[in-house]
């Protein structure tokens, strides 16, 4: 019989360190993060180094790592030996030439339950992915674990309302977002509270659209590292939320936290009987969605 209710957790970190630095720590807060009795846990986007995307620098693929490496075999040992989800994201060295934004999903037997691959990948001032990242090739997908179905989608793709819906239609029931997002430190106090609150107000919207849990797991602190820049300030402000958009943990913007929440099944279940937006979905009228612009 599948889970009716367990326990998730997103940790919010600084991780502006080396990769072993970083690997210690957060093996340390996950270990935290089971003994409060997290069942499934996440890590923030490329937990393994500072973001190091603020610039174009051949020398940063060193950063990358082969699949089933470093990270796999770490954090595969961890799940096993506490008995949890470990969602890991992780900067992919496939081949050379072929790097992707990745995230492992590992199961309580330590076993490889899924792999996903960022699928939207932005080029920003700052944040400029494309250099580094091949876009993901193996779609959306809904990860059955021992303690349940897990949706696993990267930063951006938590903007796009299509990546949501595929992955739920799946049969998830959490959708996590591992995130690496901050202000532009000149332009905080101008933009700042509209961005941040847009970031909330569209994952809030794929929990309601959905029927799902959503939980984003962001990295805190200012990452400065290119001279003569401002650098990225990254929010935190890391959140989950229930299937109606109701906040059920959310963080500080500049504190290490674990944020802990139920999923419910039951709850879930009758939140799509009340609200059955799936049954009255018009997918003989979509057929449009699959172009860039109906012109």
């Amino acid at each position: 019989m599948p889970n009716k209710k367990y326990k998730i957790a997103v940790i919010q970190l600084n991780l502006n360190d080396i990769a072993e630095n970083n690997l210690k720590k957060c093996i340390s807060w996950v270990r935290d993060a089971a003994n409060l009795g997290a069942e499934v846990i996440s890590l923030p986007e490329l937990y393994s180094s500072h973001y190091f995307c603020q610039s174009e620098d051949v020398d940063n693929f060193a950063l990358a790592e082969p699949l089933y490496s470093t990270s796999f075999i770490a954090f595969s040992a961890l799940a096993k030996e506490l008995g949890v989800v470990i969602i890991v994201p992780f900067f992919e060295k496939r081949m050379a030439g072929i790097y992707h934004n990745s995230a492992y999903i590992i199961d309580t037997d330590g076993s490889e339950a899924g792999l996903y691959r960022k699928m939207h990948i932005p080029d920003d001032p700052h944040f400029y992915e494309k250099f580094y990242f091949t876009p993901g090739d193996l779609g959306f997908k809904t990860i059955p674990t021992q303690k349940g179905k897990i949706g696993t989608l990267i930063c951006w793709d938590q903007w796009y309302p299509e990546a949501a819906r595929l992955t739920a239609l799946q049969g998830a029931e959490v959708l996590f977002y591992p995130t690496a997002i901050g202000w532009h430190p000149q332009e905080k106090e101008q933009y700042g509270e509209n961005q941040h609150g847009a970031w909330m107000s569209v994952m809030k919207g794929h929990a309601v659209a959905n029927g799902v849990y959503v939980a984003a797991a962001n990295r805190i602190g200012l990452e400065q590292y290119l001279p003569d820049t401002a650098g990225i300030q990254f929010w935190g402000s890391s959140f989950i939320a229930g299937p109606q958009g109701e906040i059920l943990a959310q963080a500080s913007h500049d504190k290490e936290e674990i944020l802990i929440a139920e999923v419910d099944l039951d709850l879930q279940e009758n939140v799509r009987q009340n609200w059955p937006f799936f049954r009255d979905r018009r997918i003989d009228a979509f057929g449009d969605i699959t172009k860039r612009a109906i012109d």
